[in-house]
């Protein structure tokens, strides 16, 4: 399975301005720091959580549709739009699937593809036959991130702004701060 990010996010779900006023910070020197953090601390919840703040574009390939049922379940979430599933041939040219052939249950946690016909459509390549492009995140803009998330970006933003030292992976200084942990807690996925 291979998941590519086709179309990345116009905007940050936190402005530079906005973290700037949380950091207390009244220059523009490290503008370009506190831009790097902000991106940073996004890629590091959305990773964490399988989850996309800011609306982006995705194409996931696989191999074969599950076995004996009428759902896929697709690895990010929330999702918005399926924009298009492709079945490949044997030689690998495209085969649009009908969007009348199945629905998307975006809001699902976690989000999933429901087919609408007797059956999948069989790719004729083995391996990568099947190709599902889909738009995921909350919105647009950042006022469609939830709040707590929003918030926890800030402070874990603060957080990194605040522990600059280089520090050896797995040690105490490298966990996320409770706070940021608590507020992102309603977003998890539980895991049996």
């Amino acid at each position: 399975m291979t998941l590519v990010l086709t179309s990345p996010a116009a905007l940050e779900p936190v402005s530079i301005a906005e973290a700037k006023d949380h950091l207390r910070v009244d220059h523009s020197d490290e503008d370009a720091y506190i831009s790097s953090l902000i991106l940073t601390s996004r890629l590091h919840i959305e990773a964490a959580l399988s989850l996309v703040l800011i609306h982006q574009s995705w194409t996931w390939t696989f191999d074969a549709w599950p076995k004996r049922s009428q759902s896929v379940t697709l690895p990010l979430r929330p999702v918005s739009a399926i924009t298009g599933i492709s079945i490949l041939a044997s030689d690998g040219a495209p085969t649009a699937m009908p969007a009348s052939d199945y629905e998307l249950d975006g809001n699902h946690v976690p989000p999933r593809l429901l087919r609408t016909t007797s059956q999948w459509p069989k790719p004729g390549k083995v391996h990568a036959g099947i190709e599902i492009s889909f738009v995921a995140g909350f919105g647009p803009t950042a006022d469609d991130v939830p709040q707590p998330v929003r918030h926890a970006l800030l402070l874990l933003v603060a957080h990194w702004y605040e522990h600059r030292d280089p520090i050896e992976i797995g040690s105490d200084k490298t966990s996320v701060p409770e706070a940021v942990s608590t507020l992102l807690k309603p977003y998890r996925v539980a895991r049996l």
